[in-house]
Order: structure tokens, then C-alpha cells, then sequence
């Protein structure tokens, strides 16, 4: 079964901020639900890249793993792939879209 959604937030930053930290993911720990374990190669988002992290439910921890589909920095595009516990397989498409000087569109689908 595929399920398709796309969701969208306004955040209270500028652009560029908002673009480091989606493709800082050396940093992704601290800001999502998973422990970070190893990024492969090291660095930046690019594509190629394969991020390690897990997740904890029920008493285990589970499985993460994050791979870099694309990125296009001129357009602010993230393409990446996650593989989740119990078989999930999510694509996400993120773009930010500047909304003024201190404000952006972040788009998830």
C-alpha cells in the first residue's frame, strides 16, 4: 500500500538557516527522535551519503537508516530515503522556500 502526504511548516528563521541545518546531518541528532550512530562519508548532505541512527520502542532499540537521494543547494531540494523499523519505507521530498527576510516554508512530502 503507498500512502502519499505533504506536509508544510512556516518557520520563524531565514533560508539559510533553515537549509544548514537540513543538510547538517552530522547534527540530525539533535533535533530528531533517533540517536545518531555514524554518517558515511562524513560531512555534509550529499548525495551517495548514509546516515546510521536508531530508535527506541518497546524496549529495543530499532533501526534507522537515512540515505541521501539528492540535493540540490541552488533550489533548496533534499531528496532522501528512510528506512524505518518493520519494513517502512518513507521518500521524503523537502523544500524550503524563503516567506521574507526571517521566514521559510519548509515542505515534507
Amino acid at each position: 500500500m503507498t500512502i502519499s502526504v505533504c506536509p508544510i511548516a512556516t518557520v520563524e528563521a531565514p533560508l539559510g538557516v533553515a537549509w544548514r541545518v537540513l543538510t547538517d546531518s552530522e547534527s540530525y541528532g539533535d533535533w530528531w527522535n533517533a540517536r545518531l550512530e555514524r554518517v558515511e562519508p562524513s560531512g555534509a548532505a550529499r548525495e551517495g551519503q548514509v546516515v546510521h541512527a536508531s530508535t527506541r520502542a518497546i524496549g529495543r532499540a530499532w533501526p534507522v537508516t537515512v540515505r541521501v537521494l539528492g540535493v540540490d543547494h541552488d533550489r533548496h531540494v533534499l531528496d532522501l530515503q528512510t528506512a524505518l523499523p518493520l519494513g517502512i519505507t518513507v521518500r521524503n521530498h523537502i523544500v524550503v522556500a524563503a516567506l521574507g527576510p526571517s521566514r521559510c516554508r519548509l515542505t515534507f512530502g
